[in-house]
């Protein structure tokens, strides 16, 4: 009886091969595959072993030429490279196999003998994990293989895997990423894993001919990767949402431009038995985990991820505290809100917090406060509210907010509350007796509280970030404040810091 052996031949390079694929290869009869990878295996086939090379996308015919000489009784080797289960010929010569089969399961095609044919499968180590490990550790974690060839798939289906494994999170290796005639497709594949929420500091590392001797390994992010640096010899590996650049001790003999303990730059990504340094080499701590694992789910399930960061960031926040999606419709700010009221915290303008209840106050993360030299202030129990409300017939809340425009009229003030304390900072605003630097409106309930939010709409000069309608609540306006505060680990989507 013929047999027909599918040998994965490995990346390229005589260490790489199996042992089982040598020996396959020196008991072959025949020897059929890719012209281009003869090249690699040539001094292992016996003198009269039968070579059978043929050119690019001749697949069908190379299966065809198998079968037909396995059926005659030779042992026939098909080379692949890599792991020949991996984008190689393995699924075509079984889909073939049963193509040649009539509707009763008999062999339709058989030599005089009746002989039929037996396909095994050797495995050979593929491309993107020679790449791997001349990157370093970057698939420790789940992952997922793409290819960027539509030659027969249609393009749509693997736009919707490359959705599916930027919004999985998953480690992903991405073959044929690039040919002469396909060339806009690697670009489209960066968009759509940084619109799905992907860091622009993920790290990206790729490979030409691994293995090989023309090898080249390079090591970016993925904001700065540049696909015009890649060709269809190239794999790409994008890194998840866990994964780092580290500096791992590199034996190499030092060589001019590198110090002798500058190290060699490695792409990570841990399996969880370490918390995992981040790029500034703190460790990140459980809680900052749970948080991030949130909001990456968070992000997978909104109905319109691709917003603005400035927007993104306070709506992550939004939905993470009170688990209500709704935030996408209620969560109304004037443009760039979020991003004008950091600037104002970095710059140093932004040193003082006015809230209208001590439970907003609370919610505001005192290590980010420390960090940045901030203070947060509440007059509810101050005793001189209490007099002031009294003597003028006015809410508690509202003789808060006198107080406060007397002491830090250029405050960020946050409402989580009480309506009359937001109408009693436009009325002071326009009466010019205060000027903050920023409003959160967020007092909930069924009295007054739609209309002070359309009344703190007219303070058009004020970035303002506002929960519409009678949603609201001290929760939710605390960790609109802690947006604003940590905004400069948006681009990273790394929440938690301070906690």
């Amino acid at each position: 009886m013929g047999k027909i052996i599918v040998a994965g031949i490995g990346p390229g390079s005589p260490e790489d091969i199996t042992p089982a694929v040598l020996e396959a290869v020196r008991e072959a009869d025949v020897v059929v595959g890719y012209k281009y990878y003869f090249q690699f295996i040539e001094a292992y086939v016996k003198a009269d072993c039968e070579c059978i090379d043929t050119g690019m996308k001749r697949e069908r015919e190379r299966a065809e030429q198998a079968f037909e000489l396995a059926e005659q009784g030779k042992t026939v080797v098909v080379i692949s490279s890599g792991d020949a289960g991996i984008y190689g010929m393995a699924p075509l010569l079984y889909e073939m196999a049963r193509e040649r089969l009539n509707v009763t399961g008999e062999p339709s095609h058989t030599n005089d003998d009746g002989r039929t044919v037996e396909i095994s499968v050797l495995p050979g180590i593929s491309a993107f994990q020679k790449a791997a490990s001349l990157l370093g550790a970057p698939v420790g974690h789940d992952f997922c293989v793409i290819s960027l060839s539509d030659l027969m798939t249609p393009w749509v289906v693997i736009e919707k895997r490359i959705r599916a494994a930027a919004v999985g999170d998953f480690v992903t290796a991405v073959y044929n990423p690039k040919s002469q005639g396909r060339y806009w497709q690697l670009y489209r594949l960066k968009e759509l894993f940084l619109q799905e929420g992907r860091s622009a500091e993920t790290p990206v590392g790729y490979v030409r001919q691994a293995g090989r001797a023309e090898q080249e390994v390079k090591l970016t992010t993925l904001a700065a990767f540049d696909p015009e640096d890649v060709d269809m010899f190239t794999v790409v590996l994008i890194g998840n949402s866990q994964s780092y650049i580290s500096l791992t001790p590199d034996p190499s003999p030092v060589r001019e431009g590198r110090q002798k303990d500058e190290g060699r730059k490695v792409f990570i990504t841990p399996r969880g038995y370490y918390s995992h340094p981040s790029l500034t080499g703190t460790v990140e701590r459980p809680g900052a985990a749970i948080m991030n694992e949130s909001f990456h789910t968070i992000l997978s399930e909104m109905q319109h991820p691709e917003v603005p960061r400035w927007r993104l960031w306070p709506l992550l926040h939004a939905i993470h505290t009170t688990v209500d999606f709704g935030m996408e419709e209620s969560l109304w700010m004037d443009d760039r809100a979020t991003e004008l009221l950091y600037n104002k915290v970095a710059d140093g303008r932004l040193k003082h917090i006015v809230t209208d209840v001590t439970m907003a106050a609370a919610g505001i993360r005192k290590g980010a406060l420390e960090r940045l030299g901030i203070e947060v202030h509440c007059y509810i129990n101050d005793p001189r509210s209490k007099q002031l409300a009294d003597d003028k017939g006015i809410t508690r809340s509202q003789a808060c907010m006198r107080l406060a425009a007397e002491e830090y009229p250029e405050a960020l003030y946050v409402v989580g509350n009480a309506p009359t304390a937001l109408f009693e900072i436009c009325d002071l605003v326009r009466k010019g007796k205060m000027q903050p630097a920023g409003i959160i409106a967020a007092p909930v309930g069924f009295v007054h509280v739609c209309e002070s939010k359309h009344a703190v709409k007219t303070l058009m000069h004020i970035p303002k970030i506002i929960v519409e309608g009678r949603k609201g609540g001290s929760n939710l306006a605390a960790t609109l404040v802690n947006s604003i505060l940590t905004y400069d680990d948006a681009e990273q989507l790394k929440p938690g810091r301070d906690l």
